[in-house]
């Protein structure tokens, strides 16, 4: 099959060597791999073949679960955000789904429908994120419902870090009232627990629990502070120089002219713009990486191609040399940096025209 020259390598054990540094920081405590959104852009079939050591996954919504389940996958899976619609229940239980609730319309769901298996619920906690979860004042009142109830539920209580992976104090002395909040709220019951993201399983040891939830640091990603695992970088988007020019002094490149050479320059033009993925917003500046040499983005990135000043690049450069956007030796968590945005946007907004190829 032939492509345009744009496409992202997946490194199918880089993705296995990441799920065994999350399980070497936090022996004592089950992995739940999260691989919602199509697996963070790198295909949610691919990661969980290669994820299949973690204790079960952490998915979006319920038609991310059946596609697990459809190909096989036995794991416990977690709907993080829960139920969206009380015409789930059934299919959850056909399927041996684990659910969480994190607001009382949810609870209700499940409380008023006849369940004839033990299903397994996740209370969310919010502990000062604010986006989901029951206040700490009401788990007491959550708990006395579910163990009340003639459903039979297997109960986990679970929070969310809003800024673990936030460099400052401000944002340290916050994860650890969130720490603190977690656990004063919890302790007093028998149940198993769950609050580390990635950022907490590398920076709060005291987070671990029961369950850790990695996810961004399983993809080789995050630019998480103190990070010092070996983490691997698993995809690798790509392309090739598909034009070289020179440009006078006073001449400008791509549109709206945002850019105009001050000396006489060796411009490039990459195959890979937008439409796949690249971000549009990323300026003048930003690095990309041609024979192991960082060369900066100028102007602007239109649908399919972006331009490159080859000026000061101490190789020899020609027509179809790759040009490496983000991967190994370039981290996506850069590039987020430069486009002011960050690499899980990059890492799930690669488009479908850019074909995946997967090495071993």
């Amino acid at each position: 099959m032939m492509y345009r020259p744009a496409k992202a390598y997946i490194y199918l054990q880089a993705l296995k060597h990441n799920l065994q540094n999350a399980q070497l920081l936090a022996p004592n405590s089950k992995v739940l791999a999260v691989i919602k959104a199509n697996g963070y852009g790198h295909g949610i079939e691919r990661v969980a073949h290669q994820l299949s050591g973690a204790d079960g996954f952490g998915v979006a919504s319920i038609d991310e679960a059946l596609l697990l389940r459809q190909k096989g996958f036995l794991h416990r899976i977690l709907l993080l955000e829960g139920l969206f619609s009380e015409a789930e229940i059934p299919v959850i239980i056909q399927n041996r789904l684990d659910v969480v609730i994190h607001s009382e319309y949810q609870l209700n769901w499940l409380l008023n429908y006849k369940i004839p298996v033990q299903l397994s619920v996740w209370i969310k906690i919010d502990t000062g994120m604010h986006r989901l979860g029951f206040d700490t004042q009401q788990l007491a009142s959550v708990i006395a419902k579910l163990e009340r109830s003639s459903n039979e539920f297997c109960i986990h209580l679970m929070s969310h870090f809003s800024s673990a992976d936030e460099d400052n104090p401000q944002a340290e002395v916050f994860t650890a009232k969130q720490i603190q909040k977690f656990s004063e709220t919890t302790d007093v019951y028998p149940y198993a627990k769950s609050l580390a993201n990635s950022a907490g399983l590398i920076r709060f040891p005291q987070s671990h629990h029961d369950w850790v939830r990695p996810g961004i640091s399983l993809y080789g990603a995050g630019n998480i502070p103190g990070d010092k695992s070996t983490k691997q970088a698993v995809m690798q988007l790509e392309s090739e120089i598909i034009a070289i020019k020179t440009i006078q002094i006073g001449e400008s490149v791509g549109y709206g002219n945002t850019w105009t050479a001050t000396r006489k320059s060796k411009v490039a033009v990459i195959a890979i713009g937008y439409g796949d993925g690249y971000p549009r917003h990323a300026p003048t500046g930003t690095p990309v990486l041609i024979k192991g040499q960082q060369v900066p983005l100028i102007g602007r990135v239109s649908m399919d191609m972006i331009t490159v000043d080859l000026t000061e690049c101490r190789s020899e450069v020609a027509i179809g040399e790759k040009a490496i956007l983000w991967g190994q030796d370039l981290s996506v968590d850069l590039i987020a940096e430069h486009a002011g945005t960050i690499g899980y946007e990059l890492l799930c907004g690669v488009t479908k025209r850019i074909p995946m190829i997967e090495v071993q």
